[in-house]
């Protein structure tokens, strides 16, 4: 597959992710509410496949972070360290389980209802939660235009995220349509124009789970990252890890 397998640390590997996902100029909080649920998601997947995993998430190398940071570099790998070592071994649990823990930059204004999205109730912690800040976001709402075509959207969910479009004579997801044409966000509006179709998006990603946006203001305000995860994963609960790790075979 051309794929080369590196072994590296896990704390290595997971400060690659948050360089990648989150932006390290955010609030230190919410850098670490950002960790936790990393942390939880690669110890799901090292739970769910056993010992010899690959974990295959997308990272940023130390040369990457050089590119993207230049002379912050130093500071800001720093600061994403900090959040992961003071975060140490913490996961998100709903019950006895890890947490599914999904994250996205900006929401429409509200974040979604995981029943409606993943299409059953194993996630009852995943739900429509308000994030009025993320409406004065400058990146709130995108316009691209596009060719012209035949398409509508036939069905929205409560949160007012596309779940389908009818493009010809077929149906495809909201998600299939944001990444065929590269939008912003699966909350979007199609409009005719000059014979063009203007397609307007609203918020950064999928809309599932935590704003990172919401995250980096409450941050602000003076929240913790306990009170942010409760805010986005009610009813879950943060854990040290080695409770966890000692009941895999």
């Amino acid at each position: 597959s051309g794929k080369k397998e590196v072994k590296m640390p896990i704390e290595e590997y997971c400060i690659g992710i948050l360089a990648k996902e989150i932006p390290a100029s955010y609030d230190k909080e919410a850098l670490k509410a950002q960790s936790v649920l990393v942390r939880t998601d690669v110890y799901k997947k090292i739970k769910e496949s056993g010992s010899n995993t690959v974990l295959e998430g997308e990272f940023w190398t130390q040369k990457q972070m050089e590119d993207a940071w230049g002379g912050k570099y130093s500071k800001y790998y720093r600061k994403l360290e900090d959040a992961w070592s003071e975060t140490e071994g913490q996961v998100l649990l709903y019950g006895e389980d890890l947490a599914l823990t999904p994250f996205f930059r900006l929401s429409n204004g509200c974040t979604r209802d995981g029943a409606e999205v993943l299409g059953n109730g194993d996630y009852p912690y995943l739900k429509i939660v308000d994030c009025p800040l993320d409406i004065e976001n400058t990146k709130q709402i995108q316009t691209v235009t596009v060719d012209d075509m035949d398409a509508e959207i036939t069905a929205l969910d409560t949160a007012g995220y596309v779940i389908n479009v009818r493009v010809g004579q077929e149906n495809v997801s909201g998600e299939e349509f944001r990444n065929t044409y590269n939008l912003a966000s699966s909350c979007f509006t199609l409009q005719r124009y000059n014979g063009k179709m203007r397609i307007t998006t609203r918020g950064i990603g999928h809309g599932l789970g935590m704003s990172q946006n919401t995250a980096n203001k409450m941050s602000k305000k003076g929240k913790t990252y306990e009170e942010i995860l409760q805010f986005f994963f009610a009813g879950t609960e943060i854990k040290e890890v080695a409770e966890i790790l000692l009941d895999t075979e």
